[in-house]
């Protein structure tokens, strides 16, 4: 199927706002989503689907008398299935209770450019080509030893495309790509079975490398065989990205929230300015970043991204804001209005949650640690408390790390502490940062975290 042009989305979006306006809103806004993409499956070592999804709707939110209302359709290419939208959107307005905190949908501002967020060439891939790159990663997975198994994966690539316009004159489009590929192993060895490892490369263009995915998910695996115990302390812990996106998700993230700001929410309210991390820790929310996974002009109201600096060498800066919740202190929205495609109105969240990058290598903080552990996966941090940042989380696996190497992994190892008060003891940010989803991180070593063994 052929994709939408830019100004056939912009005109969809035009005109649904139009006949809002007409049909008696004060203020209307609609946004218009268009994503195409190609999945590979990969389960129990085989390849073992191919889908393609489609999807096009839009999305319509009016407000009447400091009401609002809200309602979507994918059905774009009928007028009539337009109007209709708009007058549910409409009589959803009518029949909710006034916003007393509405202050009206944003205003025009000029857009920055992105750069390395499209690519041709992924467009043009065929299921043919995801199929190739899936052998390529089982076979890389194979070579490493004959004791992995890969048992599940895949890889996938998207074109998403969004189109947005309201009644106060923003009009804006945007398009993009992405490819993935993802492998999770584990490694059998007579009666011992490891826990599941995982590794996965993701970009906005072209630069793919599913030979090194397939090896370090082996290679992961294969040093997850033979665990011993290790002893209940507090001490050093290094945590890779995904350990850190895991626990930063459901804590750090929800504090900087405006939202919960307003809502008493967030352990940080009130202490901007105040030192809330280690000054190792700087950390910024960049919808502009290049090649940022979350990359794009505008967020899910119009309103231009930008870079807010969140924390700066452990001080807290800045909260991140969409329209709604910066119009109620008086401020300007930070560009974080997030949106899950045409299917519902905006919510706050970040974009690519960058956290700035130490000069020490991955060898150097190895070696310079004489005991203590690297924790690559966590399970639980779902259950870690937003408000007050407890949390207590396994770590499946983790590595002990003896005079400066890695010597065996442990297994069943608990962590537990507060993230608040883990952010203030990193003592070492590494160079070596990559994208995980939203975050953008290196390495980061932790003092002082409890450890519990089994």
């Amino acid at each position: 199927m052929a994709v939408l042009e830019k100004n056939t989305m912009i005109s969809l979006a035009e005109n649904a706002v139009n006949a809002a306006l007409k049909k008696g809103a004060q203020e209307a806004e609609a946004y218009v989503y268009e994503g195409q993409a190609t999945n590979i499956g990969i389960e129990l070592g085989q390849i073992s689907k191919t889908n393609r999804i489609i999807d096009r709707g839009l999305g319509i939110r009016v407000v009447a008398n400091k009401a609002i209302g809200f309602a979507y359709t994918n059905i774009v290419d009928d007028a009539k299935a337009v109007e209709s939208a708009v007058s549910s959107a409409l009589s959803a307005a009518k029949a909710s209770k006034p916003d007393p905190d509405w202050n009206g949908l944003p205003q025009k501002k000029p857009y920055s450019s992105t750069e390395k967020t499209f690519d041709q060439k992924i467009v043009a891939l065929s299921s043919e080509d995801l199929v190739n790159i899936a052998s390529t990663m089982l076979d890389a997975a194979g070579q490493v030893d004959k004791r992995v198994f890969p048992i599940e994966g895949g890889v996938g690539s998207a074109y998403i495309s969004n189109a947005i316009a309201n009644s106060n004159g923003i009009t804006g489009f945007d398009r993009g790509t992405v490819i993935e590929c993802s492998l999770a192993t584990l490694a059998k060895e007579g009666g011992s079975v490891t826990p599941v490892c995982f590794e996965f490369n993701a970009a906005r263009n072209y630069n793919l490398d599913p030979v090194w995915v397939g090896k370090e998910a082996a290679k992961l695996a294969v040093s997850a065989l033979k665990t011993k115990s290790v002893e209940t302390k507090s001490g050093k812990v290094i945590l890779t990205q995904f350990a850190l996106q895991d626990l930063l998700s459901y804590t750090l993230v929800n504090a900087i929230r405006a939202d919960s700001v307003q809502r008493d929410q967030s352990p940080f309210k009130g202490k901007i300015g105040e030192k809330v991390a280690s000054e190792n820790l700087t950390i910024y929310d960049d919808g502009l970043f290049a090649g940022g996974l979350r990359t794009s002009v505008f967020d899910g109201e119009g309103v231009p991204h930008q870079k807010t600096a969140v924390i700066e060498k452990g001080v807290l800066r800045n909260f991140l804001y969409d329209n709604y919740s910066a119009k109620k202190e008086g401020k300007e929205s930070t560009g974080n209005a997030s949106r899950a495609g045409y299917l519902s109105t905006p919510s706050i969240d970040t974009t690519n949650f960058h956290i700035m990058p130490g000069n020490k290598t991955s060898d150097e903080m190895l070696s310079e640690v004489d005991d203590g552990l690297i924790v690559y996966y966590l399970q639980g941090a779902h259950s870690s408390n937003p408000v007050s940042g407890e949390f207590s989380v396994v770590a499946t696996p983790a590595w002990k790390i003896k005079n400066g190497k890695i010597t065996h992994c442990s297994r069943g190892v608990m962590l537990a502490g507060n993230i608040f008060e883990l952010l203030k003891n990193v003592s070492v940010v590494g160079s070596n940062e990559r994208q995980m989803g939203s975050m953008i991180a290196p390495w980061i070593e932790v003092e002082n975290v409890r450890v519990i063994g089994k």
